[in-house]
């Protein structure tokens, strides 16, 4: 005849007990925490003691209502013990864990407000889980490309023949730090980094066939970076630009840029002005 039903349990789990070194006291302490009183049976010379009115208990924290003696005999056998809480593994809970609640929503945002917070991971930390704003996590990242400026010439310079002359570039289309002296046209951010730098500069001979070659520099701390030249004396004309570019590294502090030229002409060499034919400007790169 077959058992038809929950196999019978085959193994048990024995109740634990503690013995304890008495001393004319009040408080011990328990090996194993519990919820109450309630959870040990406390015998004091072979008697058993009532729960809360002859002892408290609560953690591993035992108090008596009266203090015992050095000769006493105590133990106690727990009926109960509570249980620690316990964390789960590492890397154990997956989607399916966790309650469909405990993401707000869970619809994609089309758009996030400046007081809404995201988590980060702070490697400072060991990668603990942190929040901030949308306003400082956005302010944290990226870059601007400041300091920038960009001048023109609001007037013609007239210019010696073969001699190298800085550009009066006098008029501030921008300036984001007010680091371009427009007095004396040179470009002296207080920020270290990267910048690039542009330079068109427009030479004019006056007449046709007068100007025989040009040239403009832009110069960093009065060294030449870039040198852009056209020469035409085998073919003379009246007027042409000259355009050069460069990423020119900056401490910060003490270093500047700024732009020269120059050229030979029969009548005048001039560096053409009107706001729109000789620009020369710079902004720092976001690295």
């Amino acid at each position: 005849m077959s058992y038809i039903g929950t196999p019978p349990s085959n193994a048990f789990t024995s109740l634990l007990k503690q013995d304890f070194s008495t001393s004319a006291t009040t408080g011990y302490t328990l090996d194993h925490a519990v919820n109450n009183a309630n959870d040990i049976a406390l015998f004091i010379n072979f008697v058993r003691q009532e729960p809360t009115a002859g002892y408290a208990a609560s953690g591993t924290s035992l108090v008596l209502t009266s203090a015992t003696a050095s000769s006493d005999d105590m133990y106690c056998v727990y009926l109960g013990q509570a249980l620690q809480t316990v964390n789960p593994a590492n890397a154990s809970v997956g989607s399916t864990q966790l309650s469909p609640t405990a993401i707000t929503g869970q619809t994609a945002l089309t758009s996030v407000a400046s007081d809404d917070t995201v988590l980060i991971s702070d490697t400072s930390a060991s990668g603990a889980l942190k929040k901030m704003t949308r306003a400082n996590f956005v302010s944290g990242i990226g870059g601007a490309n400041t300091p920038y400026f960009e001048a023109t010439m609001s007037n013609t310079q007239n210019v010696s023949n073969n001699t190298d002359t800085r550009i009066a570039f006098n008029t501030e289309r921008l300036d984001s730090s007010n680091a371009y002296n427009n007095s004396t046209y040179k470009f002296t951010p207080q920020t270290a980094g990267k910048y690039f730098v542009y330079l068109t500069a427009t030479l004019y001979g006056g007449t046709w066939s007068a100007l025989k070659y040009g040239y403009s520099q832009i110069r960093k701390n009065n060294s030449t970076i870039t040198h852009s030249s056209i020469d035409m004396r085998n073919n003379t004309g009246r007027w042409f630009a000259t355009n050069s570019y460069a990423i020119i590294t900056m401490n910060g502090s003490s270093d500047y840029i700024d732009a020269f030229g120059g050229g030979d002409s029969t009548n005048q060499t001039m560096f053409y002005g009107d706001n729109t034919f000789s620009v020369f400007g710079a902004y720092k790169i976001i690295e």
